[in-house]
């Protein structure tokens, strides 16, 4: 069985260490821990992770947030992936910092990466992982917030949510979707 794993963010060193690059920070610790490192191949970086006989094909776009759907849909393609195998992980200011969700559809929230993805895709019917990322910013100052980097407070917690969100991972790619919702959405 193949899954898809995409962490959303931009690349370059710019945005490294911003709340809109955790998708990338997930999936660097994920390879990390599985003895893994991440390739450049055509739109995006790649690290192909071999878990309790699955492959997890971890792909972190590099055509820029917005532009997320072409990279998600260049790789499902090229390694015949389904849809019902891909996991996105985003950011998320609907959700206080350090909170995670799991949901197997929805919206794109107003997040521009999970937007490209559903016109691409012609679909919201994928799971996410939303990372929340916490909404302590004055009004018209979203992309500021998004694209800044992590408060002290913050990055203390950090550590312990991305080793949470590698559970919600290896939860997607063994026990399932539903099962990784009720197991892992509450903690």
């Amino acid at each position: 069985m193949k899954y898809l794993i995409v962490g959303l963010g931009n690349p370059g060193e710019k945005y490294e260490d911003t709340r809109h690059n955790i998708g990338f920070k997930v999936l660097d610790s994920f390879a990390r821990e599985m003895g893994e490192s991440f390739e450049t191949q055509k739109l995006g970086e790649l690290a192909k992770v071999k878990f309790k006989g699955r492959t997890l094909v971890c792909l972190k776009p590099s055509t820029f947030m917005n532009l997320s759907g072409k990279a998600v849909n260049y790789w499902m393609q090229t390694e015949k992936i389904p849809l019902e195998n891909v996991l996105i992980i985003t950011d998320d200011i609907a959700l206080p910092f350090g909170k995670l969700r799991m949901k197997g559809k929805g919206s794109d929230g107003g997040h521009n990466g999970l937007k490209d993805i559903i016109a691409v895709m012609n679909s919201s019917k994928f799971a996410r992982l939303r990372f929340g990322v916490g909404s302590e910013f004055a009004k018209g100052r979203q992309v500021d917030y998004v694209l800044g980097v992590w408060s002290a407070d913050e990055i203390i917690s950090l550590t312990e949510r991305i080793d949470t969100s590698k559970d919600f991972i290896k939860g997607f790619a063994t026990i399932g979707l539903d099962r990784t919702m009720s197991t892992y959405n509450n903690k």
